[in-house]
């Protein structure tokens, strides 16, 4: 018993020891790159690199982006792969100015540049935008990432991404900490699936016919549903999500395409493989 628990105690060790390497590595080379001048006046948005079959894999990106599209706000992708001061992508800077996390952001955005997509809805509609962008993002997210990272046998989207083994272990091993200390990594699987697909009805519930969430024109609230809901309908190959978007819950899949539509004309120059 005290072999196999010292055993045990040395593998944890080594993993660590080999984690911590890696990410040093990383952090070296992120900060040996030369820093780009940064225009002024111009948002300087910090993301990751492609997505495969949507721009970013990341739902927060996609997010952020979105808003600045829809917003008009003049701004330049910086695919550096640093993380902020909170240790989160994406990030901005504008003008000196740091600002972490996609709501943070557009927050700030829409105080510095006089912007509100809400302006069109009462306070009652915009309420309801709110919770179901809090239904997505806390929801719906964490069975993206458990499906990728976890229950995808195969990790399909990393493996296009060309992630080394090594990294889609450390990618596991994060998604099942962080969601076991949030709780729903305390669920099986069948039941953590169960709670996204009754998310995603009640999305296609409400948007029913509707163009956008709250209505034809386009809310704040859009840019973040787009984002939850482009990873399933794009990103999330042979999972019980992508089924439900293309076979139950079709309108999803038509409102992701209108956004792309109107807000990406370049979508397929910004993946890795078109769909």
């Amino acid at each position: 018993m005290a072999e196999t628990t010292g055993s045990c105690v040395s593998l944890y060790i080594a993993t660590g020891v080999v984690t911590v390497t890696v990410l040093l590595l990383y952090i070296r080379r992120a900060k040996s790159s030369p820093a780009e001048p940064h225009p002024r006046d111009t948002v300087m948005l910090h993301q990751l690199g492609k997505g495969v079959h949507a721009p970013s894999i990341s739902p927060f990106v996609l997010k952020l982006e979105t808003y600045l599209r829809m917003s008009n706000i003049p701004y330049k992708n910086l695919f550096d792969k640093k993380m902020s001061s909170k240790g989160k992508t994406p990030w901005i800077e504008y003008n000196g100015e740091q600002v972490p996390d996609s709501e943070f952001c557009i927050e700030y955005l829409n105080a510095k540049f006089n912007v509100d997509l809400n302006s069109k809805f009462s306070q009652s509609d915009r309420a309801i935008g709110r919770a179901f962008r809090k239904l997505a993002e806390e929801d719906v997210y964490w069975y993206i990432g458990l499906s990728r990272c976890v229950y995808d046998r195969h990790r399909t989207i990393f493996s296009r991404l060309g992630l080394r083994w090594l990294i889609r272990k450390i990618l596991e091993r994060k998604a099942l900490t962080s969601a076991w200390h949030h709780g729903i990594g305390r669920h099986s699987e069948t039941e953590v699936t169960h709670i996204a697909v009754g998310d995603l009805k009640a999305l296609s519930d409400f948007i029913g016919d509707k163009r956008f969430l709250l209505g034809d024109t386009p809310c704040q609230e859009d840019c973040a549903v787009f984002g939850i809901l482009a990873q399933v309908v794009w990103q999330m190959p042979g999972s019980d999500g992508e089924r439900a978007v293309n076979e139950k819950y079709a309108n999803l899949r038509r409102y992701c395409v209108r956004i792309k539509d109107k807000y990406w004309p370049d979508w397929d120059d910004r993946v890795l493989e078109s769909v």
